[in-house]
């Protein structure tokens, strides 16, 4: 039986660790990890993790020290556009944007032409400029990018954007939005095959968990004579699922819709007479 075990790197601390170990838990994998411990193994799937700094992992995915990343899709484009991306993951949800200062004008995107922009996301910003031909000197800061104007080191800033109240704290205002990223499952180039058997697996599992996280299951009574009419509207997974109620003239329909159409699919079950709607979330989902 082989020892061998995937090895996935996860951002040490902050809001993206945390929503790294939720999935994986929800994905049925446990992990004994002590605090400040830097790597740790799961005991029911063969899985190594260890905690990185989010910049350094785009390099250990390069060099082959990880065979897989959870990591924030707006660091791959910075520092690792040779690096596989696979699956999306739907959460740690932003923005690359460019910000100025509340009290400047800016009336378009030439007005970033000549100017001082400091920026953690170097390679992101000259590739964004340079398509647009913009000439910019770039500061570069790891860190509090957003003081840079108030201390006059800069016009204006690139920077992550969550809800923009960092932004609007320090005095600034969006203006461009080169990007939108969230936490995707990043693939080192250097993965072994064995260790691709293991990765399809995890692949499988999150699958599984992110097509619940996007679906509800819904059951609801209708009248019989607007059953062909509530079918159209929900196709679920394949067909909905149809039993006759003891009362004469109804049926039971239970089928699965996706999140986004949640309400507009509700409001036109209402109006073909649907009753008694139930909508319940989904633990798993495998397709």
């Amino acid at each position: 039986m082989s020892k061998e075990k995937l090895r996935i790197a996860v951002q040490k601390s902050g809001r993206l660790y945390e929503d790294s170990i939720k999935i994986l838990k929800d994905a049925g994998i446990s992990i004994d990890n002590g605090k400040e411990q830097l790597k740790a193994s799961s005991r029911n799937f063969p899985l190594e993790v260890m905690y990185l700094r989010n910049g350094d992992i785009p390099q250990y995915l390069r060099d082959g020290v990880v065979d897989v990343a959870i990591i924030g899709e707006n660091v791959l484009i910075e520092k690792g556009q040779d690096i596989i991306q696979g699956e999306k993951l739907g959460f740690s949800k932003c923005r690359v944007s460019m910000a100025v200062p509340k009290s400047f004008k800016y009336s378009g995107i030439k007005d970033l032409d000549g100017m001082k922009i400091a920026t953690s996301y170097p390679n992101t910003v000259n590739a964004f400029l340079a398509e647009k031909g913009i000439s910019a000197d770039l500061h570069i800061i790891n860190g509090s990018v957003e003081i840079a104007p108030n201390i006059g080191l800069a016009d204006a800033i690139c920077d992550i954007v969550s809800s923009g109240s960092t932004l609007f704290k320090n005095g600034l205002k969006e203006v461009e939005v080169m990007l939108k990223s969230e936490a995707v499952l990043a693939i080192s180039p250097k993965i072994s095959s064995e260790r691709k058997g293991i990765l399809e697996k995890l692949q499988f599992r999150l699958k599984s968990v992110l097509n619940a996280r996007t679906s509800k299951y819904i059951l609801l009574n209708a009248p019989n004579e607007r059953l062909d009419d509530i079918i159209k509207l929900l196709p679920g997974m394949r067909s909905p699922t149809v039993l006759p109620l003891a009362e004469e003239g109804w049926s039971s329909v239970h089928t699965v819709i996706n999140e986004e159409r949640f309400w507009e699919v509700i409001d036109e079950l209402k109006n073909y007479g649907a009753e008694g709607i139930l909508v319940a979330p989904i633990e798993k989902m495998v397709i």
